[in-house]
């Protein structure tokens, strides 16, 4: 799977772009708050921000946390829920004021999702981003959470991390990926992921700051004062059960809304069934390779498919709001700069 490489070019380009990245010359850098590192004997909460999960769950994400030496704290939205809710953990209020109390509670150093499905929006406008702001913590999570993840770094400039869920497999490739990003270090190297899976897209290379998540969610912030920003920045989309027609029409939309214009390059993950042809009537379908491959040949930006983000059972965890370099030519991406403090 990925891994960390080095080269005699990306070492170069490396070295050059971290010279570019600082208060002077980045006005995003300026506003960007770190959130503080993980250690040993740091607190995770686990709460259900959008849809519920059981405590059973739970079990094996909690086996594995405690072994990174962490300790676990789960939220009422799990172990209260009331299905009488349905596809919803708790109220909206309920879910807000739990997601704000970890907020602001000192003894909380990380928020996990429990898990995605779908609910995250509807709290948005409950949450209080001045008090988030002033109170950095490392929110983790993916799929539905990707909304929460924009909204938050919207609003706040804070780095939130697209990464596993409490529901997901802690593998040994997302917990590599989940410590590299996340726990505290004497000092930073630059990381480079590369797989010679990957598939590009439109070669070349390109650098700035990471943002994006699930593709569904991105579109849904569109229109809205926690609208996602692309302006110079390295756009990482995933999706799953999604129509080739789905990401024809979401990706047309993010065209449409100028997402593309000022985009420095396009990270895919691994979207499923990618070369499946499905009935359209009256004729069939293209496959969602075709759709994404049409689409992004016009934009032209470097991009390559295949990375392991969102739904895949391996999970790299990605910072929103972190300077990176992708090299669509040579199949790599890098981390330029610490997401952590």
């Amino acid at each position: 799977m990925g891994g960390i490489i080095s080269s005699s070019i990306s070492t170069k380009l490396v070295s050059e772009l971290q010279e570019f990245i600082t208060p002077e010359n980045n006005v995003l850098w300026q506003q960007r708050v770190l959130p503080k590192s993980l250690k040993a004997g740091s607190k995770v909460a686990i709460t259900a921000p959008a849809s519920p999960v059981s405590l059973w769950e739970l079990r094996n994400t909690t086996k594995d946390l405690k072994r990174m030496g962490l300790e676990v704290e789960i939220g009422d939205t799990i172990r209260k829920h009331d299905s009488d809710y349905r596809y919803l953990s708790a109220s909206d209020q309920e879910r807000a004021d739990e997601f704000m109390h970890y907020i602001e509670s000192p003894e909380i150093d990380c928020i996990l999702a429990g898990r995605g499905g779908y609910g995250v929006m509807r709290i948005l406008p409950l949450l209080d981003y001045e008090v988030i702001k002033k109170n950095p913590k490392i929110i983790v999570g993916f799929s539905d959470i990707t909304a929460l993840l924009i909204a938050i770094s919207v609003k706040t400039g804070l780095v939130t991390f697209h990464g596993p869920v409490g529901v997901v497999n802690f593998n040994s490739f997302t917990i590599k990926y989940f410590k590299d990003m996340l726990f505290q270090k004497e000092a930073f190297e630059p990381i480079t992921i590369s797989n010679r899976r990957y598939n590009v897209i439109n070669e070349g290379i390109c650098s700035g700051m990471l943002t994006g998540g699930n593709l569904t969610l991105v579109v849904a912030t569109l229109g809205s004062q926690y609208e996602i920003n692309t302006d110079g920045k390295i756009l990482f989309l995933e999706d799953v059960t999604v129509e080739p027609y789905h990401i024809d029409r979401m990706l047309t939309q993010l065209w449409l809304a100028g997402k593309f214009d000022k985009c420095k390059g396009v990270i895919f993950g691994d979207f499923k069934g990618l070369d499946t042809r499905k009935n359209f009537y009256p004729v069939r379908s293209f496959t969602r390779r075709q759709v994404i491959y049409s689409r992004m040949k016009e934009i032209g930006v470097p991009s390559i498919l295949g990375v392991e983000i969102g739904h895949d059972k391996h999970k790299i965890t990605m910072p929103l709001g972190t300077n990176a370099m992708l090299n669509a030519t040579d199949k790599t991406f890098t981390f330029l700069e610490p997401s952590v403090k």
